[in-house]
């Protein structure tokens, strides 16, 4: 049965409908609800995804985590288990942290990582030694992963990833190329964090931010079997054209990995996984699903594009304004329609400006529809961080880019810099619109969202 629609439209400011949305989204994917509907206490038992883990197989409970997710996810672990956890630590992203009793929290950086990160690290591998057939593991992962669990193999120093990761980030590689570098340079990626457990019994509560879910790149899959090996890493550096640029010791690491002179990551069937269980608590679909039902009370006839948008952000937004514009042609007078797409694209960048994806993407749509009327866009991390700034993305429709060049600031040249922040900054400033769409740390990550608002 269709919904009624809650509130009529037109009252309202395309910015508060679209913020309505994409927060119904973000709520439908809260960490401390998603671990609850996954976690529960049953005659005292703890039941996670249908398995049980009696207290009477356990001397001890363990939770360890790393990613912007994890810290939501903690409270809802302390909210169940209370003092029955006898020790923790997660690692988050600076400014992440909520309040906590039992579990420790470490704030370091991302999406380059910091010492802080090795130390929190540390740590947790020291934890994890210590325990034994008797010590249940709570593993929380989220995004982020990547960069806050770090811990360098030998001979590779921190300088070294953290110069590996800016190159393949501003290349553009994808979050799946990027984890098949950082794997193979890991002391807990790649299934080695589940090693370093063993043989304690490991369950890992997971926030994915990676289309189709796959348990191998979500935070570099330091708890799952990996199917990349040190030829697909070096391929990743290939393709980028990488070779002469990286730190000398990370090559040389590379390539003794390619002959066969370094031990590979977990693969399947490793003895150390034989106590591990991996659970998907929330991802990009169940933040669609919920944004589309508030899309629809709102008075918006509704469609879920896609769920794994991705490739270049620029080249991306050709795919959203044509299903726009295919869309728009059908609607007739007065028709309301709301289109949402999900995923991660990336950016490769040429200039030397400050941005994200999802600003970078929303100056492009703001190019390509220009003129267009009744075409409004949000593009926005559901973490509420967008690259190295403070805002989450940005909200353009098809008058943004001829009022900025009203007011002599030039969008093109601005994408083309790679520097959409400081473009959206003065376009606000100089205009009074609010594009820059800045809400702060969500406690969730589950990619990002694209919301596109019609009306004729």
């Amino acid at each position: 049965m269709a919904h009624a629609p809650e509130i009529e439209s037109s009252p309202l400011q395309h910015r508060e409908i679209i913020t309505r949305i994409f927060n119904a989204g973000l709520a439908a994917v809260d960490p401390y609800n998603a671990v609850l509907r996954a976690a529960r206490i049953e005659h005292d038992q703890l039941l996670i995804a249908g398995t049980s883990y009696g207290p009477e197989k356990y001397d001890r409970i363990i939770v360890v985590g790393a990613g912007k997710a994890t810290a939501r996810m903690a409270q809802a672990i302390e909210s169940l288990l209370g003092n029955k956890i006898s020790a923790g630590l997660i690692i988050v992203k600076d400014g992440h942290t909520v309040p906590l009793k039992i579990i420790e929290q470490v704030e370091a950086a991302h999406p380059v990582p910091n010492e802080a990160g090795i130390i929190g690290t540390q740590r947790i591998l020291d934890m994890l030694r210590n325990t034994d057939e008797k010590t249940l593991v709570i593993c929380l992962l989220s995004g982020g992963a990547s960069a806050l669990l770090v811990a360098p193999v030998k001979g590779i120093t921190l300088q070294d990833k953290q110069d590996t990761t800016r190159l393949l980030l501003n290349a553009g590689a994808s979050i799946a190329e990027l984890n098949a570098v950082r794997k193979h340079l890991s002391m807990v990626k790649g299934g080695k964090l589940a090693r370093a457990a063993h043989p304690a019994q490991l369950v890992t509560l997971i926030v994915s931010d990676v289309i189709g879910d796959a348990l191998d790149v979500i935070g570099s899959g330091p708890t799952t079997s990996d199917n990349s090996t040190f030829a697909d890493a070096w391929a990743v550096i290939a393709k980028y054209h990488l070779q002469q640029k990286l730190p000398s010791r990370v090559t040389d690491h590379l390539q003794r990995g390619r002959a066969g002179e370094l031990p590979e990551t977990v693969k399947e069937n490793d003895p150390c996984l034989s106590k591990t269980h991996n659970v998907i608590v929330a991802g990009i679909r169940q933040a669609l699903d919920a944004a589309k039902d508030t899309a629809v009370r709102l008075g918006y006839s509704t469609k879920t594009i896609t769920d794994r948008l991705h490739g270049e952000a620029r080249e991306a937004v050709h795919f959203l304004a044509r299903t726009a514009r295919a869309e728009l042609d059908l609607m007739q007078t007065g028709g309301q329609r709301c289109l949402l797409y999900g995923g991660e694209t990336t950016v490769t960048v040429h200039g030397p400006g400050k941005g994200g994806r999802n600003q970078e993407l929303a100056l492009a749509f703001a190019l390509e529809i220009e003129g267009r009327p009744g075409v409004t866009l949000l593009s926005a991390g559901t973490d509420g961080s967008d690259g190295p700034t403070d805002a989450a993305g940005a909200m353009v429709d098809g008058s943004t880019a001829s009022r900025a060049r009203e007011l002599d600031i030039d969008p093109l040249r601005y994408l083309d810099r790679n520097d959409s922040y400081a473009f959206f900054q003065q376009y606000d400033t100089a205009s009074g619109a609010h594009c820059h769409f800045k809400c702060g740390p969500t406690g969730t990550n589950v990619m990002d969202i694209q919301i596109v608002l019609l009306e004729t």
